[in-house]
């Protein structure tokens, strides 16, 4: 069945799928031969679909791991919607993608909810919901432990919602990475809120590239569970792999890519590292700027107390722990 599903392109309107069963893919890497090997399962220019049901997609990646680890080799996004409006996906579990699990691209008018994604956490970029492109999402109650971004937003996004999500393991939910290979690319209106990080590698998070330009505002992060989860809250404009590293001659290359207008309220729990909140922003362009920090209480999971740093990083704390002295006004 899955054979015949594969990669095939459903062009139409008002489209409702149920699934009871399960969809399984092919568990050797070679079955995609002759076949385009970055997508799987693929929905593109419907208007006003539902995919639903109790069933489960089953992308059987370990053989793609182990082949591919996180080198560039192609393989394959699980489920995908290309300009896909009007969409809702409700209630299925989604296993051990070869890639990301589910990809938005190109959407307006999107709620995914009530959704069991799960990966090892070891798996390689295994993205739970990347979105790109794409405006007026949201993301609702649902459980998502992958080996990277439980939610990942990407450059063209704004409006995203992402409501009482249970992430862990996995990365956290982030704002990134943006602005990658000197591209400008923006991200706007994303609200993060009710959701729990259990042992995560990051919390909340956004990430931006050296040498990028655009922008990451409007973006909050409230209400906050947090269980041993490393880097509650991460802001870095200096992601960078050896690619870019080796292009800039070993400097650091700082940014126009602004980060402005972010807010994380109401946070509390534990932090596996004593480094609780880290905002590490460019001498460029102004660093980071609005950043407003209230009623936080991160405490250390082991032993010690947790502390905060900060570079170029400007805004407002009020009743934090721990304190966010470094902020510059």
């Amino acid at each position: 069945m899955a054979n015949k599903l594969r990669q095939k392109h459903l062009i139409m309107h008002a489209l409702k799928v149920e699934l009871l069963g399960s969809i399984i893919a092919p568990s050797n890497p070679s079955a995609w031969a002759g076949f385009d090997q970055s997508k799987w399962l693929r929905f593109e220019s419907v208007n006003g679909l539902t995919l639903d049901g109790k069933g489960q997609i089953d992308g059987q990646g370990s053989a793609w791991w182990q082949l591919c680890g996180k080198n560039r080799c192609t393989r394959p996004t699980a489920l995908s919607f290309h300009a896909t409006n009007n969409l809702k996906v409700d209630g299925l579990t989604h296993l051990n993608s070869q890639r990301n699990h589910i990809s938005i691209d190109g959407a307006d008018t999107v709620v995914l909810s009530n959704l069991h994604i799960s990966a090892p956490e070891t798996s390689p970029n295994t993205d739970g919901v990347d979105i790109a492109s794409s405006k007026n999402i949201q993301i609702l109650h649902s459980n998502i432990a992958t080996g990277d971004d439980c939610v990942a937003i990407n450059s063209g996004s704004s409006f995203i919602n992402i409501t009482g999500v249970t992430c862990g393991p996995g990365h956290g939910i982030s704002v990134g990475s943006l602005g990658k290979g000197g591209a400008f690319e923006t991200v706007e209106e994303v609200h993060v809120k009710g959701c729990t990080f259990i042992g995560t590698q990051n919390g909340a998070r956004i990430k931006t590239w050296q040498g990028g330009s655009g922008y990451a505002r409007k973006i909050s992060f409230e209400d906050i569970t947090l269980m041993a989860s490393q880097n509650p809250i991460i802001i870095s404009q200096f992601y960078s792999d050896s690619v870019t590293t080796s292009r800039l001659n070993g400097t650091i290359s700082t940014n126009d890519l602004s980060i402005s207008q972010i807010t994380f309220t109401g946070f509390h729990g534990t932090s596996a590292t004593p480094s609780a909140i880290t905002l590490k922003c460019s001498s460029q362009g102004g660093g980071c700027t609005g950043l407003t920090l209230a009623h936080i209480n991160i405490t250390s999971s082991t032993r010690g107390e947790t502390f905060a740093t900060c570079s170029n990083a400007h805004g407002t704390y009020t009743d934090s722990v721990p304190r966010v002295d470094c902020l510059l006004s």
